[in-house]
């Protein structure tokens, strides 16, 4: 607001200025806008008619002329005159004059006629200065605005003088706001920095058994786990200053300029130790070395390589303290992970069921909650489910909750917003027709094969509510989650998503299946060449086939051409494809067997349009034994 009224003051000010200026030179003081003192006849303003000079030299040698008063040195004058042509009356008349000749003065002495010369008026000699100085103080003022406003902006004219300058943002109270108790689901983390924390506060604990705390601190982990929210965590509970700032504020156009900054960074933490230095998405500036441009002199490398001096060089930094966070601890130069640098590496995972319920208990303490709302039912239903997509999803729970215009939210508004966070916003549904029938029975063989094998998830959902690219969708939720997958999972896997294919086939014939299941196709020659070429789960033994940076050979093309490579690709795709056919078969048997179970779902889902894992259940149940589900990860067919 101040830097508002600033703008405002600095372009208002010129405009007082010119606007007294003009008061003064055109107002009520100029010259030809007064009534002379002394004068026996009207300013020039009100005189109401116009008289020649030729015509004004008759009038005065008639005699008819009986006072003149004259302006603007002699170039204008006013005259009382008697005009015979309107009864002799005296009548107010302006003249233009060729100047004040001498002439002229005679005549009007001659004549006996009253007359009166007055000076042009000049402005203050200190108000003509003023004048002159009015443009080069525009000048100057808006240079100074235009640098002080681009001080703000990256490579703006206040900026020229500070590139060298590092952009954290510091908080000498350490005044975060956050503490260890609003971090929730990150419980393994939380023990392992509360070592740094410790440290902070009585380090002399540590020094005088000979322990030295690590210098650095790298978290690791998908986005959305909280790995900044530690950081201020620590910063929080130890009550120290912060410094926090992004791995890309260093690098700049300019070669040094990200030198400059870390140095500029690391001498103002030295200042105020002992301190926390948080570097945000590290990868932006500590990426191996030798693979930008320009070999080893870019601007990211020296930058990288100043780090590496600041970090662990000849001066020591006791009582600094540096925690960095990424998601692609693979790309970081190895320098920069070696002992002495970044010490430790934290892995912030997301979180599992225990951990998500803590985040939801921490993310729904400002939110109406109705009383059908369970929070474990939503973390067991959620699994991936980082920090920040909890936090996401009770928020749009919320926000259906208001346009909605209920009191709190309910399960309804749960169960929409993963909906929503998961395949996307919900779409107009298909009217009855032959489309609609074919993607109930798509969804339907998903859910069906889902339900009656074995080692699959439990179906949680089926509807024909299009969401996103998918005209229809059936959710399989786990009952727990497993860090191992059987053999048995994932071929159960392959036919739940083989369910749908095998569904059109059975019904509608071989030459009438569609291209909704290409997804679904996609997703099963992945597992399954996964499972031959990294998992060893086919006929060709307990080899993993795999390149040099760890991409699984996807067919021939991408193998070499030496020690019979072509043969081996062969192998691999006759495996995949006998493994995919298997599963086909088996899945084409399994809802041929159960037609009858699929037609009377298929009807009711018609007529609801989506069904709960529940509901499909009873009704399979009516036509066959359900046989008790295995615990493993989840699914999603579309």
């Amino acid at each position: 607001m101040n830097q508002r009224w600033r703008l405002i003051a600095l372009w208002l000010l010129p405009l007082a200025v010119v606007a007294f200026l003009g008061w003064q030179l055109l107002g009520n003081g100029g010259t030809a806008r007064f009534k002379p003192e002394g004068s026996t006849v009207a300013p020039r303003n009100a005189a109401v008619a116009r008289m020649s000079y030729g015509r004004f030299l008759d009038y005065v040698d008639a005699g008819r002329v009986t006072a003149v008063d004259i302006f603007d040195g002699g170039r204008s004058a006013v005259i009382e005159a008697v005009d015979p042509d309107l009864d002799n009356r005296v009548q107010r008349l302006r003249v233009d004059l060729p100047g004040v000749a001498p002439e002229l003065v005679n005549k009007l002495k001659e004549q006996g006629i009253s007359f009166d010369i007055h000076p042009p008026k000049t402005a203050p000699p200190a108000l003509g200065l003023l004048g002159n100085l009015l443009f080069p103080l525009l000048l100057i003022g808006s240079l100074i605005f235009l640098s002080r406003r681009g001080s703000g902006m990256p490579g703006g004219p206040g900026q020229a003088m500070q590139f060298g300058k590092t952009k954290a943002r510091f908080a000498m109270e350490a005044e975060t706001g956050v503490k260890f108790d609003d971090v929730a689901g990150v419980e393994e983390a939380k023990q392992d920095l509360q070592e740094v924390v410790t440290f902070l506060k009585t380090p002399e604990r540590f020094t005088s058994v000979g322990a030295k705390i690590p210098k650095g601190v790298l978290l690791v982990g998908p986005p959305g786990t909280g790995k900044t929210l530690l950081a201020k965590a620590i910063a929080g509970e130890a009550g120290v200053p912060f410094f926090s700032l992004s791995g890309s504020e260093f690098v700049e156009m300019f070669v040094g300029v990200g030198a400059s900054r870390v140095r500029d960074l690391f001498k103002r933490a030295k200042e105020n130790s002992p301190c926390l230095i948080f570097i945000d998405e590290i990868d932006a500036v500590g990426r191996q070395r030798g693979a930008g441009v320009g070999g080893g002199n870019d601007e990211r490398e020296q930058t990288l390589n100043q780090l590496l001096t600041e970090m662990d060089g000849f001066e020591g930094n006791s009582g600094i303290i540096i925690i960095a966070a990424t998601n692609r601890a693979d790309v970081l130069d190895s320098a920069l992970l070696r002992p002495g640098r970044f010490d430790r590496q934290v892995q912030v995972d997301v979180p599992d069921i225990k951990g998500r319920l803590s985040v939801l208990k921490v993310h729904s303490r400002d939110k109406k909650l109705a009383d059908d709302v369970s929070l474990e039912v939503i973390a067991r239903r959620t699994p991936g489910f980082s920090g920040a997509d909890l936090a996401n999803l009770l928020n749009e729970a919320a926000i259906l909750t208001a346009r909605r215009r209920k009191e709190a939210t309910s399960l309804a508004e749960i169960d929409d917003a993963v909906d929503r966070i998961i395949a996307g916003m919900e779409g107009k549904p298909l009217t009855d027709g032959r489309s609609k029938r074919l993607i109930a029975y798509h969804e339907v063989g998903h859910a069906l094969v889902g339900t009656l094998v074995q080692a699959h998830d439990p179906v949680q959902k089926v509807t024909l509510i299009p969401r996103g690219q998918a005209q229809g969708l059936t959710w399989f939720s786990p009952d727990e989650e497993q860090m191992l997958v059987s053999r048995a999972q994932l071929r159960a896997r392959i036919m739940g998503a083989l369910g749908g294919r095998a569904a059109e086939d059975v019904v509608f014939g071989h030459a009438e299946v569609t291209t909704g299941a290409g997804g679904d196709i996609q997703q099963v020659a992945s597992i399954a060449r996964q499972m031959v070429t990294r998992f060893g789960m086919s006929d060709l033994g307990q080899v993993s086939f795999e390149a040099g940076n760890q991409e699984v050979f996807l067919g021939r093309d991408l193998m070499t051409r030496s020690d019979g490579s072509d043969r081996l690709a062969s192998k691999i795709d006759d495996a995949v494809r006998q493994m995919v056919h298997s599963c086909y078969a088996d899945t084409v048997k399994l809802v041929a067997e159960h037609r009858a179970c699929m037609d009377r779902v298929v009807e009711l889902l018609i007529e609801k349009e989506s069904l709960d894992g529940e509901e499909f259940r009873a009704i399979v149940a009516e036509f066959t034994a359900i046989p008790e589900k295995e615990r493993f990860s989840p699914l999603l067919a579309g």
